[in-house]
């Protein structure tokens, strides 16, 4: 389904709770067909992509900034006439989570904030940089080689080795000059993106989900956001990277049931 202005791409699955999927960077709907298959027997699941990202509209006349992505959440939001929903974000979509929890605190229940960050330092705008070169080239298999190291573990990367090359070779096949540039688009859109000071006002009961081996978004940084966070949990879990949605699956899976049930 499609809200026409601005162009945004969203599925509705199952019902109760309404619960809706913020995206990583790299990700979109199509991205979470396995989680919803457990999760739409438990609540309402809402998954979209943000402009920029799969069957969603693109900005190609103006730059933007991250800011942009919570409109369009509060729009489908009204649209859906819903009052109140949860949110569960990953990575980019955390950022955008925190960002709408703050401007709309009345539309938020529950929020969770996987591997998630409150600011941009030189680090992160330093990957950045490098995936933006990477997609640049116009190349699946060499933008898999460059990005997707920083994203999984090293166990995982060791024990699934055959999987992530035909995940390579599916990158070479799928990916679009069209999906390279929305991507360029979406990681310059968060340079700037600072809400350290501001991160203390979420008032919605918040659920922070760290991976222990995650170096883009690490441990120890999460553990000082949740800090900041009154009424907030935090799970760590180990052996895993910034894609812990996918390496840890059932766990994963567990902890959204939960915390949402």
């Amino acid at each position: 389904m499609y809200l026409e202005n601005p162009g945004i791409y969203y599925e509705i699955h199952g019902k109760g709770i309404p619960v809706i999927i913020l995206n990583g960077i790299m990700m979109s709907t199509a991205s979470w067909s396995a989680h919803i298959q457990r999760w739409e027997k438990k609540f309402q699941v809402i998954t979209y992509d943000t402009r920029d990202q799969g069957k969603s509209a693109r900005i190609t006349d103006k730059p933007y900034t991250i800011e942009i992505h919570v409109e369009d959440l509060k729009k489908l939001i009204d649209h859906l006439n819903l009052e109140k929903v949860n949110l569960m974000g990953v990575s980019y979509g955390a950022q955008i989570a925190e960002l709408f929890a703050l401007k709309y605190p009345e539309s938020v229940d529950k929020l969770i904030l996987s591997n998630a960050t409150d600011y941009i330092d030189n680090y992160l705008k330093s990957i950045g940089e490098a995936w933006k070169v990477a997609a640049k080239l116009y190349d699946g298999e060499r933008f898999f080689d460059i990005s997707l190291p920083y994203i999984y573990s090293r166990q995982f990367y060791n024990s699934n080795y055959e999987w992530l090359m035909n995940r390579r070779k599916m990158f070479k096949e799928t990916l679009t000059k069209d999906w390279f540039d929305g991507f360029v688009r979406l990681a310059s859109s968060n340079e700037h993106f600072d809400i350290r000071d501001k991160i203390k006002n979420i008032k919605a009961k918040t659920l922070f989900i760290s991976g222990e081996e995650d170096i883009i978004t690490p441990k120890d940084h999460i553990i000082e956001m949740s800090e900041k966070v009154e009424n907030s949990l935090l799970v760590n879990i180990e052996n895993t990277g910034h894609a812990l949605f996918f390496e840890k699956f059932e766990e994963f899976c567990l902890l959204i049931e939960g915390f949402f049930s």
